[in-house]
């Protein structure tokens, strides 16, 4: 998309254009944009009443105007069968962003498949079969009729546990409230499939089971408790670099009104560099902790809040379980739950201890606890928002570790008051509305072991990319492909054969250990070259889409362009699947079992959200959000007066708690005692190699950089995932910026360029995530927690340069990210 770059000027939005509202499809921030669509051949003028934005363009405009657009928010599309010009651009009355728009949401227009412009043309825009050696584009009958012909014969002769399913349970670009019923409505409610996994994890669990066993969802704050705390608590994230409008529009305010900010992170982050410049070194506290080590820090923290007596006794006597033990560890639950007694039986932890541990001093640790919990000097209780999100979900021992965490919050009355909350901060938005998913069990089955160990026959996957995303990617990748070939050589085998012969072919190819992938998705993934059919998705704004963002702020973000090519909505192919699984049990004789696919009449995503999400919330409906524009509702809807939802705007604030479902409604605390590294191989990793490997995210690119594969204002920054070293190990190594360099361990190989950065730590080396080019997942141990967490974070390794810098690596800028602001 070079040609953007040359362009010296863009084309004036006409007054009578057509006006959608649009929440980001990126990350859960959830940022609200307008955009602008009207004819090819028309545009506005200068004068007020011929632009959208009713002013004189021929003057000079203020800074920041609203009627300032980038090269990026535009592209031509097609609507309505025409091409169309498009401004996608922030929305400035959006409470969210304020008319902030971060590289990701800014460059969404341009993000946008395009044949006028000629972006995106990787998309999908037909369903693809294997057929003679290839893929072969194909009709949706045609590539239905294979998948259900098959499916049905392997779930019949055997069972729905011979079914595999990848599937994303989130909301934006490839879920939301439309697409997660419809695939779980397929799945869970027609078929009772347990084999299953989410996209970024290797079995079908949430990564915050402690908080929901406590009583606590893990969403309970609004962005506004960051500018009315006192003290921002924030553990394994950093937002300044990943939900930049979040910490810019929220948490800056916040600071730059005289909040403290204590960030636990092993790494020096761009947000502890950011805060330290607007709120003053001396309010800013890091812990660089030891890898692994924050539930000790925690259990510190709260010891010395409990002997200092700074909990607050009403809210603890009142709202908290009193009882001694409530929930015993068990095979589902890794710690025991029950009363803050019951607890600090296992919690105690000194300052001394917890110094040792985790490798900071125990006056840091005293320090932060007083920033947690100490009353203000005329007694009044001191106000603490916790936000915490990758850094320890996939980190150490998770459900103890969060756990700890969340034991602070509820011990100090930070749930639910104004600014308070102890929340994640997360990666997508979330659109997450399925039936009962109680069959699949807790622990539920690893797939990836499960698939590994040569069980199941049929994968379905939507919208997951395990390739770049997994860990024990290297090994997972090997048996994928070789079970995945084994059906493709019968599909060549039986080239020419009727539909009949085919699906013999391909079922005696499954018996004999082969997969069937059927791959669902908007680009040919990586994984998508393993399937034998792959259907083409459109995403958000190709269709209308619901979600909610981090304050549980639900919008409908609305349709502006066609679907490219043939896509539809996933909601959709998951009907159209449903239709052809009855047609074809049918067929087969199996008509009580074809009986379960019934009630997909759907023609339209709208139909989908209907019969899912409003028979559940009936309250809410597409006219009534697109009437509440880009501010939404906040999750629950509890109502509808004078035209308007009416919303909740933080949880838990009559001091009840019902998400683990309990009839007292009382919180519990988490026995989260410390038990060093959790998952098999972590401590042998660590004693045999030199680097531990840092799993981190980036301001450009989002997760596996599906989109940003082929855009070169991404690529010609980093073409290849950086990988962040201190200087002293590059020269000890004999390394310069741009290398390219190896690491290696047992599980595996992976590669990317070094990333001269001075703040980082000897031996530890920060590699971005899900990269195209070289996944980390690749030397990432299998070992996950009790309930199948992965610790993506924690990976060590042994490093060496494969070549000097490339021509793409040689033209980088390698200066420091820490600028002054």
């Amino acid at each position: 998309m070079a040609y953007k770059r040359h362009i010296d000027r863009l084309p004036i939005i006409p007054a009578d254009a057509k006006e959608h509202n649009v929440t980001c499809h990126y990350c859960i921030v959830g940022c609200g944009y307008k955009a602008y669509t009207w004819p090819l051949h028309k545009q506005g003028g200068t004068a007020p009443g011929e632009n959208k934005f009713g002013i004189d363009l021929s003057e000079q405009q203020y800074q920041d105007t609203e009627a300032w657009y980038a090269p990026s928010m535009y592209n031509v599309v097609r609507q309505d069968g025409k091409d169309v010009h498009l401004v996608v651009k922030p929305d400035v009355d959006c409470v969210v962003n304020s008319g902030l728009g971060s590289i990701r949401g800014a460059r969404m227009a341009e993000n946008r498949p395009s044949k006028v412009t000629g972006t995106q043309q990787q998309r999908l825009s037909d369903p693809m079969v294997w057929r003679n050696g290839v893929w072969q584009p194909t009709s949706w009958d045609d590539a239905m009729d294979l998948v259900t012909r098959v499916t049905a014969r392997v779930v019949t002769e055997g069972s729905e546990d011979d079914l595999v399913v990848s599937m994303f349970d989130h909301g934006g670009s490839a879920g939301g409230y439309e697409n997660t019923w419809g695939t779980g409505k397929l799945y869970f409610e027609s078929m009772k499939i347990k084999n299953c996994r989410i996209h970024n994890r290797p079995a079908y669990n949430s990564e915050v089971h402690s908080t929901r066993d406590m009583g606590i969802d893990e969403l309970n704050y609004a962005y506004e408790d960051y500018v009315l705390t006192d003290t921002i608590f924030m553990v394994g994230a950093n937002s300044m670099e990943t939900q930049t409008n979040l910490y810019l529009n929220h948490m800056v305010p916040g600071l730059q009104g005289g909040a403290k900010m204590v960030v636990v992170d092993p790494r020096r982050t761009l947000t502890v560099h950011s805060s330290e410049q607007y709120a003053g070194p001396e309010n800013v506290l890091h812990l660089a902790i030891n890898e692994g080590t924050d539930m000790a820090l925690f259990n510190a923290i709260l010891t010395y809040i409990v002997d200092q007596g700074w909990t607050d006794s009403d809210f603890v006597a009142n709202s908290t379980f009193q009882g001694g033990e409530a929930v015993a560890q068990d095979s589902a639950h890794p710690a025991g739950l029950g009363s803050l007694d019951y607890a600090m039986q296992t919690c105690r932890t000194s300052l001394d201890e917890a110094a040792e541990i985790c490798g900071v001093s125990a006056s840091d640790i005293q320090k932060a606890a007083e920033w947690v919990a100490m009353p203000h000097d005329d007694g009044s209780r001191r106000k603490c928002v916790t936000c915490y999100e990758k850094g320890i979900i996939w980190g150490n021992d998770n459900y103890r570790t969060i756990g700890a965490l969340v034991n602070i919050a509820i011990a100090t009355g930070n749930v639910g008051r104004e600014g308070g909350g102890v929340c994640r901060l997360g990666g997508h938005q979330e659109g997450y509305y399925r039936p009962s998913d109680a069959h699949v069990g807790r622990p539920a089955e690893y797939i990836d072991q499960f698939l590994i160990r040569g069980l199941g026959g049929v994968h379905h996957i939507w919208a997951c990319d395990h390739y770049k995303t997994t860990l024990n990617a290297a090994e997972f990748k090997r048996v994928h492909k070789r079970r995945s070939d084994m059906v493709k050589d019968a599909i060549d085998a039986a080239a020419g054969g009727t539909r009949e012969q085919m699906v013999d072919a391909i079922v005696a190819a499954i018996n004999a250990g082969g997969l069937f992938v059927v791959d669902v998705d908007i680009i040919h993934s990586q994984i998508g070259q393993n399937a034998h059919v792959i259907l083409p998705a459109c995403e958000s704004n190709e269709m209308n889409l619901t979600s909610m963002n981090g304050e549980r702020r639900l919008r409908l973000s609305e349709k502006y362009m066609d679907p490219y090519g043939n896509s539809k909505p996933d909601c959709l192919i998951a009907a159209e699947m449903a239709w052809n699984m009855e047609r074809v049990l049918r067929d087969m004789g199996h008509d009580a079992y074809a009986d379960q696919f019934k009630g997909y009449d759907w023609q339209t995503e709208e139909d989908a959200f209907m019969d899912g999400y409003n028979t559940g919330h009936p309250e809410v409906t597409y006219d009534r959000l697109r009437a509440m524009g880009n501010n939404g509702v906040q999750e629950p809807v509890v109502g509808y007066e004078n035209g308007a939802l009416v919303g909740t705007k933080r949880l838990y604030a009559d001091g009840t708690f019902d998400r683990h479902g309990r009839d007292d409604n009382k919180a519990l605390f988490c026995a989260a005692g410390w038990r060093g590294w959790q998952a098999a191989g972590k401590a042998r990793e660590q004693a045999a190699h030199k680097f531990w490997i840092n799993n981190v995210r980036a301001n450009i690119f989002w997760q596996n950089q599906f989109l940003d594969q082929k855009n070169e204002f991404v690529q010609d920054r980093f073409p290849y995932p950086f990988i962040e070293m201190n200087p002293d190990d590059m020269v000890e190594m004999d390394l310069n910026p741009g290398d390219l360099i190896e690491i290696i361990n047992d599980n595996g190989v992976t590669q990317g360029m070094v990333y001269p950065t001075p703040s980082s730590k000897r031996n530890q080396v920060a590699m971005v995530f899900g990269s195209p080019a070289g996944s980390q997942g690749n030397v990432v141990n299998p070992g996950v927690n009790e309930l199948v967490l992965p610790d993506y974070k924690h990976c060590w390794g042994d490093i060496r340069k494969v070549s000097n810098a490339t021509h793409e690596t040689a033209g980088i800028t390698f200066k420091s990210k820490e600028i002054m602001l």
